[in-house]
């Protein structure tokens, strides 16, 4: 009798099922974890590009955490960046850099990334980047007159670069220098003509006054004592004429393991029967500015990660696009006294500089 009324005190007992634990609220793109990863991604986009200027977080768009464990996440970030000053060969931290203004046609790039942090330490795993120039109607509406990009193999852009380096090397007491590759040029007519160029260039084992006697005999010094350096030269062709050149050697810099010294920008150019003397890759004839056209898979990552990222970033910004347009539909509806309207989306984050 006991045991049977035992049992029934035992039915009639609450059941307790374990509730799951709430899964974290979205991470911002404005939260310090979404700016420490795109500055990680950032840093590590730099570190790969091997030519052109390097590349600043503008806006993180979007950004999406998969956990994997205690202090283990995958993070997928869809990045806006924006071109600096600073070429890809400068020493100059990236905090250091200057964003190109509008005014001086801007440069964006876009980028999707997929990281992982293990107790508090981000690693890249895959990236894929481009990048497109803004567009003229843009920069007309800025600043009427100001100088555009123009194609880097234009007949008056080569013509500059040319009469730079020559002018520079027939004054200097320094080693010769040879071009690597053209950064950006821009062309303004009006007002007046002038042609602007950026330009890589190289230390060689000659002096100006031994070039003169053979400059093909002149090559890039050795890999433990290489010296990069940048030029930028004004021509002004239209009302008057002359020529305005401004050269800098970085000195010598001890190359990232993972990045030799023939992965440096113009380097990687000098293969036989290639002509190289106008300082531009074979695929870089006719463009403007240097695509950000970064792409990268972790060999150590599944083989799946490279399509994975792209599937992941598309399904994340579906999301977003949806929440910002219910956000924006929601404000058109007439508010109640007291209306308290919600808080804003976590993504996009805010713009840092400017919008293109």
């Amino acid at each position: 009798m006991k045991a049977l009324i035992a049992l029934i005190l035992l039915v009639q007992l609450p059941i307790h099922k374990a509730v799951p634990a709430a899964p974290p609220p979205p991470l911002g793109c404005d939260d310090p974890e979404a700016e420490a990863a795109a500055e990680a991604a950032v840093n590590y986009i730099n570190g790969q590009s091997h030519h052109g200027y390097k590349f600043t977080v503008n806006r993180v768009k979007d950004i999406r955490v998969v956990p994997q464990g205690p202090n283990n996440a995958i993070m997928f970030v869809d990045l806006e960046l924006l071109e600096t000053k600073c070429p890809i060969l400068s020493p100059t931290p990236l905090e250091n850099c200057t964003v190109r203004t509008l005014a001086e046609h801007a440069v964006e790039g876009d980028c999707d990334v997929k990281l992982q942090k293990v107790d508090g330490v981000f690693s890249v795993i895959a990236s894929k980047c481009h990048s497109h120039e803004d567009s003229r109607e843009d920069i007309r509406k800025v600043c009427p007159d100001c100088p555009l990009l123009a194609k880097m193999n234009n007949t008056e852009v080569l013509e500059t670069v040319s009469a730079a380096l020559n002018d520079y090397n027939s004054k200097t007491t320094d080693p010769y220098l040879r071009l690597l590759e053209i950064g950006r040029a821009q062309i303004q007519y009006h007002p007046g003509h002038i042609v602007i160029v950026e330009f890589a260039v190289g230390a060689t084992n000659c002096s100006a006054e031994e070039a003169k006697a053979n400059v093909e005999a002149c090559q890039l010094l050795p890999e433990d004592q290489s010296n990069f350096g940048f030029c930028k030269a004004v021509m002004v062709k239209r009302p008057s004429q002359g020529l305005q050149v401004d050269c800098q050697l970085y000195g010598h810099q001890v190359p990232a393991p993972d990045i030799p010294l023939l992965s440096w920008p113009g380097v990687t150019y000098a293969h036989p029967g290639q002509d190289t003397s106008a300082g531009l890759a074979p695929n870089d004839v006719g463009i403007t500015n240097h695509n950000l056209g970064l792409f990268h898979n972790n060999p150590v990552a599944s083989e799946s990660s490279s399509s994975e990222i792209l599937r992941s970033m598309l399904a994340a910004k579906s999301v977003t696009k949806k929440a910002v347009a219910k956000v924006a539909q929601h404000d058109k509806v007439p508010r109640p006294v007291g209306f308290v309207p919600p808080p804003p989306p976590p993504c996009p984050g805010k713009i840092r500089h400017f919008d293109i």
